[in-house]
């Protein structure tokens, strides 16, 4: 990995903090065994007029959070935070150790797999139930097989990133470099055919490898790389009970950070009411990540994908509730 790039991206975050810049250098990353980090220099002066609000909204309705389905204890959003993704930032002390934006019992709700049948939307319904949000990193293949899930995905406010087209580990050193990118870029190219409009610039590395010429890839075409603080493991789980203790175990410990879950598993989406009780029980808010522009997919691949799958033409129609501007 060429760790001597630099490139400035900025985080809103209410009223208090302004554009930062992020140069990138070496952290570790457990997975991959391979050392990179980023030396932040933020700039927490007042922001200037014009700077966006992220003044506490609820997820699905606009006016005052008064009550949420008739749940006024609903766990709703405390805050918005719009990434200008300008250069790839990394999120998540997992792997990315220099950027820390959540306030203390702040947290973000990731998922990881979707859309899958049964299981998304049973996160999606427990999510309304609490009028909160999250990101959910989308397989590509999923998203051509269920584009009418991950378009209720979209349609219920939530940012919809990228998870690879397979969900093929990209640190296997079978693959060569082409086949990774093939696997980063299609997979974003499947879910804007689904959405009918370009997602966010988020990724997620299956497994969290992150293998180094990736991360200097991904940060040439200003895509967010997502590790996480706290990892459910609901994958292994036989119990949603399992998952709960998983994620209350870290958490309390470290008290906020990005949540990883899997919107594909079962135990995850029984699960998943118990946790957002939990985190409103623990004092827990939950901040909602937008991107500031889409990711600007690559022509061949959107070409590629509909003359490999035999896919309808893609339009450019833009899903507002897949990338909001947050107003002043």
């Amino acid at each position: 990995m060429d760790d001597s790039t630099t490139k400035p991206f900025g985080v809103v975050i209410e009223m208090r903090i302004t554009t930062g810049l992020i140069f990138a250098g070496a952290v570790s990353l457990c997975a991959a065994t391979v050392a990179w980090s980023q030396t932040p220099a933020w700039s927490q002066t007042p922001a200037p007029k014009g700077a966006q609000n992220t003044a506490p909204v609820p997820a699905r309705a606009s006016g005052p959070q008064v009550a949420c389905n008739g749940n006024p204890d609903a766990l709703g959003v405390a805050r918005v935070v719009q990434i200008d993704t300008t250069g790839g930032p990394g999120f998540g002390f997992e792997h990315f150790k220099q950027l820390d934006f959540l306030r203390d019992k702040e947290v973000v709700l990731t998922f990881d797999d979707g859309p899958w049948p049964g299981t998304t939307p049973a996160v999606l319904k427990a999510l309304a139930d609490q009028c909160t949000t999250g990101i959910f990193f989308s397989i590509g293949k999923h998203a051509t097989y269920h584009p009418e899930i991950l378009r209720n995905v979209a349609a219920a406010g939530h940012t919809i990133g990228g998870h690879t087209w397979s969900h093929a580990n990209l640190n296997n050193k079978k693959l060569s470099t082409e086949q990774r990118k093939d696997e980063v870029e299609k997979g974003f190219s499947a879910v804007k055919w689904a959405l009918e409009a370009e997602p966010s610039p988020f990724f997620r590395f299956p497994a969290l490898q992150h293998p180094p010429e990736l991360v200097t890839y991904l940060g040439e075409r200003n895509i967010a790389m997502f590790s996480c603080d706290v990892d459910s493991f609901d994958f292994k789980a036989r119990k949603p009970e399992q998952v709960v203790d998983n994620i209350f175990k870290k958490l309390d410990k470290v008290g906020k950070g990005i949540i990883l879950m899997h919107d594909f598993q079962k135990r995850t989406a029984e699960a998943l009411p118990e946790v957002l009780r939990r985190l409103k029980a623990g004092g827990y808010k939950v901040v909602q990540m937008k991107a500031k522009a889409p990711v600007q997919t690559l022509a061949q691949y959107d070409e590629e994908l509909k003359k490999d799958t035999k896919l309808p033409t893609v339009s450019t129609r833009p899903v507002n509730s897949v990338v909001q501007t947050i107003s002043e």
